[in-house]
């Protein structure tokens, strides 16, 4: 599929085509994450007018590194050729030591990263509260007073931000059913199977009443949150989602090309997983986070903010099916934390979208990737080892 597209004319006998329902997953996935907008309507995200910040590159050979994962020893060559990567950068030192583009993806080529859009919005979440416009102490209801009618009440920004809330959202991936497949439908993404089902992001808020468990006690992944988030920072900057991006990280940042989301068919911007951005650009985002907030002597974020980011999250709200890939980890203002000693995070999404901030190695690492799998920890945890083996060995 690096050679020629699997779209085809299904109006034509005999022609193949992408499945509307199945776009986003495998073999499909291998194609379609590089073309998003043109499967989907989609919102851009300027990149502005001044110079993309640089990115000095310093090419190590690094192949050879080996690690062992899963019982199995790898090198990075044979991980890469067999994980399904598209796209794959180390910085090190402030430098792209790295850089490897797969499965017919270019340089500028614009990758849908799924659930990495979540730390975008976490990021823009925390300009806008180090500027006094988000109170993250504040009530969902003081932003979204519609939420009042919701099992969102009572919940804070900071719940949503660490996906804390006690809200019942169903993130099965596979069942037809779920909140999720409702996400799937709402969002545009899919059709819908059910007539009664929210036709858009903001009624399927609307339509969560029940509760799992108090709020704030304890972390469940809910790709939800992230839209309410994004609906407080909406509400509060009086400006969309796709516009907030813009003109607080992405122009700021010295994005080197415009990114996108996806839109739903009430024109919101998906901010749990429709972002789609160069492999370059995402590395600029790890960069900045390596810098503290600042990049290109400008600073973006607080270096108060990220390093509560880092250091802030409580472990026992964790729960055991999440520590079979990070043992040590948490969950914080819409980043996975490593290891909140050492204070290693990450953005992650399915499929394989990975990004690992180590500010203590000055390390980051992006791999782009379209597994067959919504999920695997067995993939992680090798990408994870991967990733930890090429620090390792350029800290050596």
């Amino acid at each position: 599929m690096n050679t020629v597209p699997p779209f085809r004319d299904p109006t034509v006998p005999g022609n193949s085509h992408i499945p509307r329902q199945d776009w986003d997953r495998a073999p499909w996935n291998r194609w379609t994450f590089q073309h998003v907008r043109e499967l989907l309507p989609t919102t851009k995200v300027w990149r502005g007018t001044g110079p993309a910040s640089p990115l000095p590159v310093d090419l190590r050979d690094i192949d050879a590194v080996s690690f062992a994962a899963e019982g199995q020893s790898h090198t990075i060559a044979g991980f890469l050729e067999t994980s399904y990567a598209d796209g794959f950068l180390v910085l090190h030192g402030g430098k792209i030591v790295a850089e490897r583009y797969l499965n017919g993806m270019a340089p500028h080529t614009q990758h849908l990263s799924q659930s990495v859009a979540k730390s975008v919005v976490g990021t823009v979440a925390g300009i806008l509260i180090d500027r006094g416009v988000v109170d993250p102490a504040a009530l969902l209801t003081h932003y979204l007073p519609e939420l009042e009618a919701t099992a969102y009440r009572g919940a804070t920004v900071q719940h949503v931000l660490d996906m804390t809330s006690g809200v019942v959202f169903d993130e099965t991936y596979t069942a037809l059913d779920s909140h999720m497949a409702q996400l799937d439908v709402a969002s545009g993404w899919k059709d819908s199977p059910n007539a009664d089902w929210p036709t858009h992001v903001w009624d399927l808020i609307l339509s969560l009443k029940d509760l799992e468990c108090p709020h704030g006690a304890s972390f469940r992944y809910r790709s939800i949150e992230t839209d309410v988030l994004a609906f407080v920072l909406q509400r509060a900057a009086a400006a969309p989602l796709a516009e907030l991006v813009s003109r607080e990280l992405w122009a700021p940042m010295g994005a080197e090309e415009d990114a996108y989301f996806t839109v739903d068919t009430a024109g919101y911007a998906l901010g749990d997983g429709g972002f789609n951005a160069t492999l370059r650009d995402y590395a600029r985002f790890a960069l900045l986070h390596l810098r503290g907030g600042e990049i290109d002597g400008r600073r973006i974020v607080s270096p108060g903010w990220i390093a509560a980011t880092r250091f802030g999250a409580d472990p026992a709200l964790f729960g055991d099916i999440y520590r079979e890939a990070l043992p040590a980890g948490a969950y914080h203002n819409q980043f996975w934390i490593e290891d909140t000693a050492r204070g290693a995070y990450m953005a992650r999404g399915v499929f394989g979208q990975l990004i690992y901030i180590d500010p203590e190695a000055d390390f980051a690492a992006v791999i782009l990737s379209s597994w067959p799998e919504f999920v695997s920890t067995t993939r992680l945890r090798t990408a994870l080892a991967a990733v930890r083996a090429v620090r390792e060995a350029l800290s050596a």
